[in-house]
């Protein structure tokens, strides 16, 4: 499991890089992301592995404002701001129904590993069920917590914490 979430990051690192520059060919691997994956050993042997679509995901960050949503310390609950967010991304969701996405769940550092992923699983699904709510169909639609494992801010206090208590619709093929 640690291998697979450094080359997921090795590969979060490199999309995020090559923002502004040509998007990399649709031939080029990342790691896989499947179903509603929770961090668990091991993967389904019908799990499709999908590659995140950069050029798409700048385009809903355009059309909505933002791939990201922020939650209250221990929440999951989908706050007024982030409901206008989430609102722009299933529109944008709807009129490309090409586009398949993973809303990725994520906590700041503080609490066991457990309950970080649990709580990084309940962001996601409130996310997801909010799109699917607004019309995107369910198939559309994967979910992963990545816990307190892909900080965003790094320190110990209430900027950092805010920062990394969030859900991100990541756009994938």
């Amino acid at each position: 499991m640690r291998k697979s979430v450094t080359v997921a990051g090795l590969a979060l690192a490199l999309a995020l890089s090559a923002c502004g520059r040509k998007p990399a060919p649709e031939s080029t691997p990342t790691a896989p992301v499947t179903g509603t994956e929770t961090g668990s050993e091991g993967a389904n042997s019908d799990d499709v592995g999908l590659v995140e679509l950069p050029g798409s995901q700048s385009a809903l960050v355009a059309a909505a404002g933002s791939d990201t949503i922020y939650f209250g310390t221990d929440q999951s609950d989908i706050s007024a701001d982030a409901q206008a967010t989430l609102r722009a991304q299933a529109k944008w969701l709807i009129a490309n129904p090409n586009v398949r996405a993973s809303v990725e769940g994520h906590a700041d550092e503080r609490g066991t590993r457990e309950y970080n992923q649990a709580l990084g699983e309940k962001r996601a699904q409130a996310a997801k069920q909010f799109l699917m709510a607004q019309g995107v169909p369910e198939n559309r639609l994967l979910t992963i917590s990545w816990g307190k494992e892909r900080p965003v801010a790094t320190g110990s206090d209430e900027s950092a914490w805010a920062q990394n208590r969030r859900a991100v619709t990541v756009v994938v093929k």
